[in-house]
């Protein structure tokens, strides 16, 4: 009896083995680097240059990515959790975060792919394009500032509210003067209705605007900025932004956590390569490596008249 009982035993863990081999190399099988299907998650004030990048690499490769965006803080929650392996944000993880990934043995793949930036926008009808980042940060820090009727967010969690909440040192937002929706697109909308608001949105969503969009984008003027230490007036152009002029530029990131050759792995590489490389510097903002270009030196000038 024990015999068979040991017998029964041994075709049932060899079942088992042959099973998980058969899962194991199904799902190998099913994604590569190149070929397979993922989610990846995107910070909301970066949704349009995504787009672009996902629409190129889908009709090269056999790949189905899904674009799944949220505030910053949901991003990095997400990550953090494991309910999301792949990333692409507007900042790097911090010591904190790369201990929680450590203790779980993820060492999370971190690609540094273009710079983008932050742009302040008014009603058209405003007739002051301009603006100090001091008076901002004045109004953060919960300062009346007459300039300013109210700071318009997509999201309270958002980067852009980490991001100024960061500049005016300061944990939170006055409780007097901010309004925040959900997306970049309400902010654009709210600002092109309303006069005297100052809308803070990505700057991708305004040169790249979507086609429901443009009506809008219109409809609003983009502010130039004086930083702390300048007298100076810089609107976020991409020239500006790659002379270092701007002050309100930020690095985007892909973070990949999948732990295996995925499609993580072939998106980042993609995105940092030539090719999304160019994309980048179409949607106007700012390549980490600018793309090179091909000259045709000829030993012999042709009248093409002839």
């Amino acid at each position: 009896m024990l015999k068979n009982s040991k017998v029964l035993f041994l075709v049932l863990f060899g079942l088992l083995f042959i099973t998980c081999n058969q899962k194991d190399k199904s799902k190998v099988d099913k994604e590569s680097i190149l070929k397979g299907s993922m989610d990846i998650t995107v910070d909301e004030t970066l949704v349009p240059i995504v787009e672009d990048q996902v629409l190129i690499f889908e009709s090269t490769y056999d790949a189905k990515i899904t674009i799944k965006p949220k505030s910053e803080a949901e991003l990095i929650n997400d990550l953090l959790n494991q309910k999301a392996t792949v990333a692409f944000t507007a900042r790097d993880l911090t010591k904190e975060e790369r201990e929680v990934f450590n203790k779980k043995k993820i060492a999370p793949r971190v690609t540094a792919v273009a710079t983008d930036a932050i742009a302040f926008i008014s009603n058209k009808d405003n007739n002051d394009t301009l603006i100090a980042l001091k008076t901002v940060i004045n109004f953060m820090q919960g300062k009346p500032e007459a300039s300013i009727k109210g700071l318009v967010f997509d999201n309270p969690n958002s980067s852009t509210v980490r991001y100024l909440k960061t500049l005016a040192g300061t944990k939170d937002i006055p409780k007097e003067g901010v309004f925040s929706f959900k997306t970049n697109e309400e902010v654009i909308k709210f600002v092109a209705e309303n006069k005297g608001m100052i809308g803070v949105v990505g700057v991708n969503w305004l040169s790249q605007p979507s086609p429901k969009m443009k009506d809008f984008v219109a409809k609003v003027n983009v502010l130039s900025v004086k930083s702390l230490t300048s007298d100076k007036f810089f609107a976020p152009t991409q020239n500006n932004i790659a002379e270092g002029v701007y002050p309100l530029a930020r690095d985007l990131f892909i973070i990949n956590c999948q732990g295996y050759s995925g499609l993580g792995i072939g998106f980042a590489s993609f995105v940092g390569g030539d090719i999304g490389q160019r994309i980048v510097l179409k949607s106007g903002l700012l390549p980490i490596r600018v793309p090179g270009r091909k000259l045709n030196v000829r030993s012999e000038i042709i009248n093409e008249k002839e």
